[in-house]
């Protein structure tokens, strides 16, 4: 694994959870986490449980010992690491997004189809697809319980940067982070609307907004709990969106609406979802993990009302290798069910999902809602992922 701080961190947890939950046909061994500080590395590899460590990434690609790289940096090194990690034959899981531009999610995507054909797997994180609400969410709509699917409203509301005193860490500079609110948290709900509907985003018109466009500079600590160094007075100017809204076309015809920002105070990591559909609706709320509301239009009018699922049962996705039922299960779950699919996934020789191209997909939606808003709003057609891959 290279990187080691949040998401290294839920990753780690989720390494060393895998094989003693669900039965699988291969073992997780924790061979080696790779950093840029060589003290910190190596605390964090005797913490997270990792064998071995070290700072230099393309060295730990290289490792004849090493089958699987996880990739848990900013998104500025994704693409070096995951070219190089694939033309090593090695099995890929990225973090999302998957880059900070088009083009290197293009060569992302192309550099894994390659691999592809000679076995080598690849999948990118967004671990939201893989909490039991959001996939039995997905399951009504596939076995048509909404009917046709007709708005999606989604939003994803956090406040950790309302502070104007919280410093420039780098998920504020663009060329580390590729995007602010619109990259790191809106492409969640990109992913996990179109994941769940089965329908893809093909035309948008957004507006972004950058409230506070200097930060103090950071001192030693830079993650999403990063203090001001008390003796600086030195600033910087904050490079991506603080909040971003677009109003978007899926392509049978649904209507959404996304809201991503990191300046809605009071809400901590609130991402909701609702879908509508001719036969019934469905909502989940991420601070509500195990729950589902659904709505089932085909009821009598006197039994009608949403419905309030407790998604804990052995029946419902993943949950049979937890709890009994009304156990509830938390955030860093997702990330074990994540893990699980992506190491049945190679044993068995499929492709994981979601793919690169998957990946690549709700990067040119991401792409799309920037060009319209340096356009003033302007309808922007999303480019189809065989096109990107063609050019």
């Amino acid at each position: 694994m290279i990187g080691y701080s949040f998401m290294g961190a839920a990753h780690s947890q989720a390494w060393r959870t895998v094989n003693r939950v669900y039965e699988l046909p291969a073992r997780v061994r924790m061979a080696q986490i790779c950093g840029r500080d060589a003290a910190k590395v190596a605390e964090a590899a005797d913490r997270l449980g990792w064998d071995t460590h070290t700072t230099d990434w393309r060295a730990l690609v290289a490792s004849d010992d090493i089958d699987v790289v996880d990739i848990c940096t900013p998104g500025d090194s994704h693409a070096e690491i995951a070219l190089a990690a694939l033309a090593a034959g090695k099995h890929v899981i990225c973090e999302k997004p998957l880059a900070n531009t088009v083009e290197e999610a293009r060569a992302m995507t192309a550099a894994a189809a390659t691999a592809g054909a000679s076995g080598v797997r690849s999948m990118c994180g967004f671990n939201y697809r893989r909490v039991p609400a959001v996939a039995l969410m997905r399951q009504l709509v596939a076995e048509g319980r909404l009917g046709t699917i007709r708005h999606v409203r989604a939003t994803y509301l956090q406040d950790w940067i309302v502070d104007p005193q919280f410093p420039l860490v780098w998920r504020l500079q663009k060329d580390k982070a590729g995007s602010g609110a619109l990259g790191d948290i809106g492409a969640h709900i990109i992913d996990l609307t179109q994941f769940v509907t089965g329908q893809r985003i093909t035309g948008v018109s957004a507006v972004t907004e950058t409230f506070v466009k200097e930060r103090p500079l950071p001192g030693a600590s830079s993650g999403l709990a990063a203090e001001v160094d008390g003796t600086a007075t030195a600033t910087g100017t904050v490079t991506v969106d603080d909040a971003a809204i677009f109003v978007a076309r899926l392509d049978d015809g649904a209507l959404a609406t996304y809201e991503a920002t990191r300046f809605a105070t009071g809400r901590k990591n609130a991402l909701r979802v609702e879908i509508n559909g001719s036969l019934g609706s469905v909502v989940f709320d991420l601070e509500r993990l195990n729950e589902l509301e659904f709505y089932d239009a085909s009821r009598p009018a006197t039994e009608q009302g949403f419905t309030r699922i407790l998604v804990t049962e052995a029946e419902h996705p993943y949950m049979a290798a937890w709890w009994p039922p009304g156990h509830i299960i938390g955030y860093e779950h997702s990330f074990t069910h994540e893990m699980r699919d992506f190491v049945e996934a190679v044993a068995n020789g499929v492709d994981p999902t979601p793919s690169f191209a998957d990946a690549l997909q709700v990067q040119l939606v991401l792409d799309a809602v920037t060009r319209s808003a340096d356009l003033g709003s302007r309808w922007t057609d999303v480019e189809p992922a065989l096109a990107a891959l063609a050019v």
